[in-house]
């Protein structure tokens, strides 16, 4: 468990504080994706189980934040990157975040379970645990394969919100799943390349200070040829269609040739040369997620008028 306690606040946290806790950006990804999983199913929801199933899913989500943010005070301390989160800079206590954390978690999984079904209930509470537990409190800090194994709490959101509507797992759900879980790592070692001197410092073993720069590009480039495979093949499926393989295949693209970029580095040339292409690739990754799900939603929007999926042709 994180030594945090010895952190104080000097002044009364405020809404925007206890709102930092629950991670909105990360947030913002997972009520998009899920959204994105429940309006792709072949079943459709009423338009307020639907808006309850979203929220609630987002306040999990939330939640999860809250508890990493507990358990990883002391790393996000020592860490450029998260060091003015709302516990480290002293604004909220380790205790308030762990009871808003634990408090929202019961809220989101009982009430999705009123709002949609027992079965999508049962795999946010999962995603939670897995988050919070699984990854925060055991790979994060034993092995540079954290962020591998860890990236599932991520990417089960759009597969929360086609259970949502459908009540169990199809292999659309699967196929999203895959393109997050995919993403996540490369994604998250572009930044470590940039970012070493924190893990560093806050001794995490990320791949990047296990293993070192080299092998990290090498992964990079792996994991890109693989989703690239993936990302393509998805479009050939109920999900995808003519809009989304066009999508998919500009972006896959330029997603590769980046990590190629990035794994044909020269290790003697300058850093400032070697950030800036890790840099593109990161800023780049941060929209690949949004665009492949946008193109999914719109498959989705255009099926009511026979225009969505291989429909255009």
């Amino acid at each position: 468990m994180t030594d945090a306690t010895h952190i104080t606040r000097d002044y009364e946290p405020t809404m925007g504080d206890y709102f930092a806790l629950l991670k909105p950006r990360v947030m913002s990804l997972v009520v998009f994706t899920a959204f994105v999983g429940l309006l792709a199913a072949p079943v459709s929801l009423h338009p307020v189980e639907a808006f309850a199933s979203i929220l609630f899913i987002a306040i999990g989500a939330g939640a999860s934040g809250a508890l990493n943010m507990w358990w990883d005070a002391d790393i996000d301390a020592v860490m450029r990157r998260t060091v003015k989160r709302p516990i480290p800079s002293g604004r909220v206590a380790p205790g308030e975040a762990l009871a808003l954390g634990v408090g929202l978690s019961g809220l989101s999984v009982v009430m999705l379970a009123l709002a949609a079904n027992l079965m999508a209930a049962a795999l946010l509470a999962f995603t939670i645990f897995f988050y919070a537990v699984v990854y925060s409190m055991w790979l994060k800090r034993s092995t540079p394969q954290n962020i591998v194994i860890g990236g599932a709490a991520g990417a089960f959101p759009p597969m929360i919100g086609w259970v949502c509507a459908t009540g169990s797992i199809g292999i659309e759900a699967w196929l999203m799943f895959a393109l997050i879980f995919m993403w996540t790592p490369p994604h998250f070692w572009a930044l470590a390349l940039f970012m070493r001197s924190d893990y560093d410092d806050a001794k995490v073993p990320m791949l990047t200070v296990t293993h070192g720069r080299r092998a990290t590009r090498n992964h990079i480039l792996g994991y890109t040829v693989l989703l690239f495979i993936l990302a393509i093949g998805t479009a050939f499926t109920s999900v995808g269609g003519l809009v989304y393989l066009t999508c998919a295949a500009v972006l896959n693209s330029m997603f590769l040739i980046g990590a190629v970029r990035i794994w044909q580095r020269d290790e003697d040339a300058s850093e400032a040369d070697n950030f800036a292409a890790e840099r593109r690739f990161f800023k780049l990754s941060l929209l690949y997620l949004f665009l492949h799900f946008g193109a999914i939603l719109f498959e989705a929007a255009m099926k009511p008028f026979g225009l969505g999926g291989w429909g255009w042709l």
